[in-house]
Order: structure tokens, then sequence, then C-alpha cells
């Protein structure tokens, strides 16, 4: 398989593993709709990390394939693309890009998707479809200027430049640069505070920061009013909210 989701203490890694660059060919787009389902149904699965190895997050689309196809061709492939990477982006749990590497056009795309994302201190991102007399396609003309705001992300799209991980950082397009050799294990680390977190008040919090983006302020106020109160029916707000009073901020255990 060109994609795998291996789980260990409640986090699962969604592992990019088509050497050399991981190049996000159709075969690939379709493993990690597949594998985010999977992620989303499992409830050993509390947090997720997308990782492309120790070398290259994931360096775009497969080219050669797509100069293959024509017009009718990619009009009936480019909704499975993006059902691809919406099936993560819709992952109802913390998930994180661990990102080494280039993480190019679907790459960075594909690390648009998590909700945080740690970068390699040599990872180069960016969207060069420009280059090739295209446009992002997989999301990242509405996921990246959602992000880091409509005229840092039309720079990247209208240039097609990549920038380094210092530079991501400064814009926003990643959360936090570390050495190359630890980025999997901050990613780790960052997914196992969460993973004995109150998984229905994630999901909650989730939903409602990424579906009030999409909305109106009174809309977005809505959802989370909904959800707010929604959890006072759950088992876990009542751990906490009882640890809270009887043993003191921040001891609560949750399942």
């Amino acid at each position: 398989m060109t994609v795998h989701l291996e789980v260990a203490e409640g986090i699962g890694t969604i592992r990019l593993d088509r050497p050399p660059m991981n190049a996000l060919d159709i075969a690939v787009q379709d493993r990690l709709r597949e594998l985010a389902e999977e992620a989303t149904r499992r409830d050993d699965v509390r947090a997720v990390i997308l990782y492309g190895g120790e070398k290259v997050f994931a360096a775009g689309a497969d080219i050669k394939e797509m100069q293959a196809m024509d017009h009718t061709a990619m009009v009936v492939r480019s909704r499975a693309l993006q059902d691809s990477f919406t099936a993560v982006a819709r992952i109802p749990k913390p998930v994180v890009a661990a990102v080494t590497g280039y993480a190019l056009g679907g790459g960075c795309e594909l690390a648009l998707c998590a909700d945080y994302r740690i970068a390699a201190d040599n990872a180069k991102l960016g969207q060069p479809e420009i280059l090739l007399g295209l446009i992002p396609g997989a999301g990242g003309t509405q996921r990246l200027p959602r992000l880091i705001g409509p005229s840092k992300a039309k720079d990247l799209i209208f240039t097609g430049r990549m920038v380094a991980a210092d530079e991501a950082l400064s814009i926003g397009l990643v959360d936090r640069v570390v050495p190359a050799a630890e980025v999997y294990e901050q990613a780790r680390a960052w997914a196992s505070r969460l993973v004995q977190g109150p998984a229905i008040a994630l999901r909650a919090a989730k939903e409602s920061v990424d579906a009030g983006l999409e909305t109106d302020i009174d809309t977005g106020l809505a959802i989370e009013r909904n959800w707010f109160s929604g959890l006072f029916a759950t088992e876990d707000r009542e751990r906490g909210m009882r640890s809270f009073v009887e043993e003191g901020p921040g001891k609560a255990k949750f399942l």
C-alpha cells in the first residue's frame, strides 16, 4: 500500500509511503480518503498524525499521470481529488501534520487539512501549480487564504514560489519549526496531550471552529451554543466538573 494507518497509544499515523517523493497519484488520493474515514470511525484513534517519513512529506501530484488526462477526465477526477482531502480535513479528532522536506502542491494542500502543522527546519512548502499553467485543485485556493490571509496566499499561488520553514512560520503557514530529526516525535507529543482529553468536547471544539469560519458570526455563535449546551449531556462534562470541584483544575481523567 502507498499509504498506511498505524495506531499506537491512541494516536493514528497516516503515513505516506510512495518513494522517493510521495507523489500523490490517484491511488494515493483514494487511499487517503479510505484511511481518513477509518480513522474517523475507530474508537482507538483519538488523534491523528499526517506524516511522509523522514525525508519528504509529499512533493505534489503525479505529473505524468495528470499529463495523460484530458478535460473530461479531470472534470470527473477533480471531485474525487477534493473529496479525498476533505475527508482528512473532516476527521473529527485533532490532526497534526509532521512536515519534513518538500510539501508542495498537493503535499502543501494535505498539510493544510491538519489542525496544526509542525515543520522540520529543512522543510520547503508551496503551491507551484501556476508553473504548470494550473491552479491548486485540492483545496489550496480555499484553505490557504483562510489560514494565512488572501494577500499572502495569492503571493504563493500567483508566483508558485517555495517558502522555507522560517518564512512559513512567520506567515502562519506552519505553527512550529523544530530540528528535522525531531519532527515526528514532536507531533506525537502534541497529539499525546490530547489523547486523554474529552473526545466529544474536542470534536465539538474542532467542528465549531471549522464550521464557524465558513459562515457569519451569528450563525457561528449558534453553532457554538448548540455544541456547548449539548456537552452538558455527556459523561465527560460530568466527570470534568466533578473533578474540578473536588480536586481542583486540570485533574480530570477522561475515558
